[in-house]
């Protein structure tokens, strides 16, 4: 036997860690923790609404087109369908740059004021990308580690969620208070970290591990350690206030947190590595499952050598049209159109209307909630960075909990997402009736049940129609954003309050100017918003109740098992050629060995 020199060694440990599934997971991270940008329109909408003379009604129209950008992937899941993740990575990294840059432009007045059509072209491309940088590398980690998808999804949303308050951190350093900067930022960053990790991120096939929850556990330690020192950072900053020297320490802080899961996949991929070393080396016997029997045409030729006509009609795959309202069983892989017209789908759909469609309102209106409600300045930044941590909370516990309540006690995931949106009413309240410092506590509600809905969304989408076309139904799901944002943001929350703030310029005797910024003060700006607000999340709580009773049997099955058996095949497939070679060198070894001993004698 030749041992393997220790350059050798070491070339083939770094290439293990660097194609392996956990550096895939761990480059996903960091794309995820950049793609949330859309998130903190809170911080820089007033200066859109200043330099371009917007009312509240427009302003929550460039909201809406903002949400429709960030959840209308559709034509990102279908392209995904037929091409590699870094390609979806790499055209979202261009939307991004470009339609922040653009915007960016438009607020520093460096080119002449944009039609109000072209802002909201320009914010809709731009959170767009997000969910290119979602379908390249979260349903990609999804079909990766399949049995595994709450927790996966949980912390990669999580990331999402935590996106806010890390690039908060991140301009505060670079930048201090000058939040028009930050629109640029938001426009290149995200970019080049997608773009760094383009051939990273790739389906790769399935090989379950029996310690990987606890490997997802690890990854998850490190990120709460990560919510909890921004959550400190930032109850320090609000007591106290820091100096941009200060927010460069704690933003260095954060940019090593963010790297410190590579320890994780060095220590996991060693692992893997050595393992795989001792079974080439000195390989254990294995036992090879015979392959199941493929359908080949030849044994379907008669004795005239002409394929059976009537065999051959039975394996062909029936059009899509044809089995629309014919969906196979829940769990089994569903076409898109099974799925989109399924009423499993459109219970879902009406639900997460109404549930992301009020806390999305919430948080795109945190900056005028708080100015109207007599919060300082700096609160609204705060605000927004607690809706940025506790969604990051929302995602990852909604994700891990909601999988070993499943596990261990076939708790229904729609059962857990009723229980969210009934919780988000309460934020909504404390928003409509003013509870002194209410608005504090509204954000971290709000932001807990908005981050807590989209993992519960996701996986339920995943669980019920299959992984087959989950690229293209995950961004069908998300469509339900922007439709809740118009409807509640738009036509409700942004009319009343320029209503609102009408009367108040018809009291004080003013006459409002065309294009001039209208301002409310007051309770009464956001009331009757709220209320309306909470009555149709209630709703949403009835709606889903009624896909908890429908799926009460399916979840009660073992709806992880086809993936084990898949899995159990994958390693089968690989240990049938490892074991061949083991035979052959043993061959060898003997032949070798009697040579020696028949000179000898």
């Amino acid at each position: 036997m030749v041992a393997a020199s220790p350059g050798g060694s070491m070339k083939s440990l770094t290439i293990q860690i660097l194609t392996g599934r956990w550096f895939m997971f761990f480059g996903s991270l960091l794309i995820m923790s950049t793609a949330g940008a859309t998130y903190m329109f809170g911080i820089y909408s007033g200066d859109i609404k200043e330099t371009l003379g917007y009312d509240q009604t427009t302003l929550n129209l460039l909201s809406f087109f903002k949400d429709l950008g960030a959840n209308v992937g559709v034509l990102a899941g279908l392209l995904n369908e037929v091409t590699p993740p870094w390609f979806i990575l790499l055209i979202g990294a261009i939307l991004n740059f470009f339609g922040y840059f653009m915007i960016w432009l438009a607020v520093t007045e460096r080119i002449s004021k944009p039609q109000v059509w072209h802002m909201c072209l320009y914010i809709c491309v731009g959170a767009n990308s997000q969910s290119f940088a979602n379908t390249g590398s979260l349903v990609t980690c999804v079909k990766n580690f399949p049995e595994s998808r709450g927790v996966v999804l949980g912390i990669l949303k999580g990331y999402v969620g935590l996106s806010g308050a890390i690039i908060t951190q991140l301009y505060r350093a670079f930048y201090g208070e000058d939040t028009k900067e930050l629109i640029l930022m938001i426009g290149w960053l995200p970019a080049i970290v997608s773009f760094a990790f383009l051939r990273t991120i790739r389906i790769m096939k399935v090989k379950r591990q029996t310690n990987e929850l606890k490997v997802f556990y690890n990854f998850l330690y490190i990120s709460l350690g990560l919510a909890t020192f921004l959550m400190v950072v930032i109850i320090i900053n609000k007591l106290s206030g820091f100096t941009q020297s200060e927010f460069g320490g704690s933003a260095a802080v954060v940019i090593v947190l963010l790297l410190l899961p590579i320890i994780v996949v060095i220590l996991e991929e060693k692992k893997l590595w050595k393992e795989k070393q001792v079974a080439l080396n000195d390989p254990a016997p294995i036992n090879v499952v015979t392959e199941k029997p493929k359908l080949d045409s030849s044994e379907f030729k008669d004795d005239d050598g002409e394929e059976s006509k009537e065999v051959v009609e039975k394996v062909k795959t029936p059009s899509c049209w044809t089995t629309v309202f014919n969906p196979p069983e829940r769990g089994d892989d569903y076409t898109i159109l099974q799925a989109l017209f399924s009423v499993d789908m459109l219970i879902l759909f009406l639900a997460t209307i109404c549930g992301v469609g009020g806390t999305l309102t919430a948080i795109d209106n945190l900056g005028q909630i708080g100015n109207s409600l007599g919060y300082p300045k700096r609160s609204v930044s705060t605000f927004v960075s607690l809706v940025s941590i506790w969604n990051y909370y929302g995602r990852v516990v909604s994700g891990v909990v909601s999988e070993i309540f499943l596990i261990k006690y076939k708790f229904p995931r729609p059962l857990m997402l009723t229980m969210v949106l009934l919780l988000s009413c309460a934020g909504h309240l404390l928003i409509a009736f003013n509870v002194p410092g209410g608005l504090y506590v509204a954000s971290v509600i709000i932001g807990f049940c908005f981050g807590a809905q989209w993992p519960l969304l996701f996986a339920i989408i995943s669980e019920i129609f299959g992984l087959k076309y989950y690229s293209t139904l995950y961004n069908f799901g998300s469509v339900a954003s922007p439709i809740g944002s118009y409807l509640l943001n738009v036509r409700v929350a942004g009319y009343l309050y320029d209503v609102e703030a009408g009367k108040q310029y018809k009291a004080l005797g003013k006459t409002r100017v065309e294009g001039q910024d209208l301002n409310c003060i007051g309770t009464s700006c956001f009331k009757l918003s709220f209320i309306i607000i909470a009555a149709v999340t209630l709703f949403g709580v009835l709606v889903s109740m009624v896909l908890v009773i429908r799926t009460k049997k399916f979840y009660k099955s073992d709806i992880y098992k086809k993936f084990r058996e898949k899995a159990l095949a994958a390693e089968m497939e690989m240990a049938a050629p490892a074991a061949a070679r083991s035979t052959v060198a043993k061959e060898d070894k003997d032949d070798v060995k009697g040579k020696v001993i028949g000179k000898g004698g």
